[in-house]
């Protein structure tokens, strides 16, 4: 049931008060009654003047006052337990009850104190004050939210625009608070020389302690303590989100979890991506898959190992690989690069519309020539490049096991002009910098090593595996292609230096109502591979290229 039904109906279930008298209206009968106490007009004269009274129903933003008005009711209910008058200022008065119910129910919170801010146009900052209690055990709570208010499109009352964030900036919809026994004990995570990983030392990696608790915390030896956390919906639960402690109140023993990390490493990405907005990268060790470093400026979500991104041009490894096992290319042979080329309808261009006349594939994968692939589209089923990326890479098989949530990539099969955009890293392709940093793995491994960022033998869990290799004639063709790309192409100035055992390749990714391509960079040098991506960045080599190329530098 949408927001604005719930409005309505809400108001509707009770008949309307006049003069201390219900009024009762009764439709589609054939003709209109309209009873009231003491009436004497007829039912069309007074329905008439009763349409010609009705009030014009108010649009656009709330004003200033009305934001301030509804952010108080809203506040002051909620501080006072009254929790069907807050619901009654939200728009979804359903879901707002049962969340604001278990706030004192569920996660047992008492004395709560809620302090608004100032507003910013229609939303309003707030600070919250409590305590949770919890079988004779205390602690304050204490965190800053906010809400917006909007204005109901049925009759123009300004109400809180609900979500579950309202209540904690941690929740999302579906998602509730809980006081009592942690469900998983609590786990003490070790990088791979056996240092401890926190939060305050490494911030990336908070939602990867999340997930290691999750996944470990019932088998690593702990105990579990008391704590307010957020319980994950349905919603979560799909993108793969772990449930958060936000406030322990007792502490229970924790078990030990030793990762591959490298403290070396995974200090060195976090100071890379610190400085640069909506940054990701991963670092693996190619030779097994162990994950050495994982880091996210943005700390809420973990982008490296969960991200959906279209990844540009650095899917052209993938596919070319591909077009060298079909004989569609080779690399020192020469390859159309034209300005544009047409398929499935559409045009697709190259970067500022430039050719190659007479150059070879390896000059066109160098300098991330578009239509060079485009052009091949033809010649492919609509399930090449998916076959290719399951059966050789090992991707969009939704069966790794890293040790925490990941998004494992997806190459849909596509036709028409969504099987060519796939092509360059566009269409349905989605991956992130973990996906990228082992496909680079492979192409230097010659075989697909599954990421992981715990040991299989701590669990005995099974690894993905790929069902297939590369000949060793487009192993060999492909190694080249990178390691020219990194020497003389379009990522030759992040590279410069790290020769000659090394590969890379550019990728810019243009997204729909973003000014600026998410830039991308993957690449291998020694027995390490990395990617990494600046979301709205520009050109890759330009942005990821310098984040992944500085951990390259350091070696394993």
């Amino acid at each position: 049931m949408g927001k604005r039904r719930r409005v309505a109906e809400r108001r509707t279930k009770n008949p309307a008060v006049i003069g201390g008298m219900a009024a009762v209206v009764v439709v589609g009968t054939g003709f209109g009654v309209y009873a009231l106490y003491g009436g004497g007009a007829s039912a069309d004269s007074r329905s008439t003047a009763t349409a010609a009274a009705k009030p014009k129903i108010k649009t656009g933003p709330p004003s200033a006052a009305e934001v301030t008005a509804t952010a108080t009711t809203f506040l002051t209910s909620w501080q006072q337990g009254r929790v069907d008058r807050a619901a009654a200022a939200t728009d979804d008065t359903a879901a707002a009850t049962a969340l604001l119910t278990g706030w004192t129910k569920d996660a047992h919170v008492t004395g709560a104190t809620l302090t608004p801010g100032t507003p910013t146009g229609t939303k309003v900052p707030f600070s919250v004050k409590g305590t949770v209690t919890y079988k004779g055990v205390s602690k304050p709570l204490a965190y800053d939210s906010a809400l917006t208010v909007v204005r109901d499109t049925t009759d123009g009352t300004p109400r809180v625009d609900w979500h579950a964030s309202v209540v904690h900036p941690d929740l999302a919809d579906g998602d509730t608070l809980v006081t009592g026994a942690s469900g998983t004990p609590p786990v003490t995570a070790l990088d791979r020389q056996g240092g401890e990983i926190t939060e305050a030392k490494y911030p990336s990696l908070g939602t990867v302690l999340d997930g290691l608790r999750e996944k470990y915390g019932k088998t690593a030896g702990g105990k579990a303590g008391v704590e307010l956390r957020v319980v994950r919906g349905k919603e979560s639960k799909a993108k793969k989100s772990s449930d958060k402690t936000l406030l322990e109140l007792s502490k229970g023993t924790p078990g030990t979890v030793r990762t591959t990390l490298s403290p070396t490493l995974q200090a060195a990405a976090e100071r890379q991506v610190a400085n640069r907005p909506r940054a990701s990268v991963v670092v693996t060790r190619v030779s097994t898959g162990e994950v050495l470093a994982v880091a996210n400026s943005g700390h809420g979500f973990n982008t490296a190992f969960q991200g959906s991104l279209a990844p540009g041009s650095t899917m052209k490894v993938i596919t070319s690989s591909l077009l060298i096992e079909k004989d569609l290319a080779s690399a020192d042979k020469v390859h159309p690069c034209p300005k544009t080329f047409r398929y499935g309808g559409w045009t697709f261009h190259n970067d500022d519309d430039f050719e190659i006349k007479k150059g070879t594939f390896k000059a066109s994968f160098a300098r991330s020539c578009n239509t060079a692939f485009i052009s091949q589209a033809g010649e492919l089923d609509d399930d090449s490049l998916t076959q290719q990326a399951q059966q050789v890479f090992g991707l969009s098989l939704n069966n790794w096991s890293v040790g925490v949530p990941t998004f494992d990539g997806s190459v849909p099969v596509q036709s028409a002009a969504q099987k060519a955009a796939s092509l360059i890293g566009q269409g349905g392709v989605r991956m992130n910098p973990l996906n990228m940093a082992s496909v680079a793995a492979t192409v230097k491994s010659g075989s697909f090593h599954q990421p992981y960022l715990v040991s299989p033998e701590a669990d005995g869990r099974t690894l993905a595996t790929a069902s297939r290799t590369m000949s060793p004639a487009t192993l060999g063709q492909l190694r080249e292609l990178m390691r020219y790309t990194a020497a003389y192409g379009t990522a030759a100035q992040a590279m410069s230096g790290l020769g000659p055992d090394y590969g890379a390749k550019t990728g810019s990714a243009e997204v729909d109502g973003q000014a600026k391509p998410n830039g991308w960079f993957t690449a291998y040098r020694g027995d390490l591979a990395a990617a990494g991506v600046v979301q709205a960045g520009g050109h890759g080599g330009d942005t990821a290229g310098p984040i992944v190329a500085s951990l390259l530098r350091l070696g394993g």
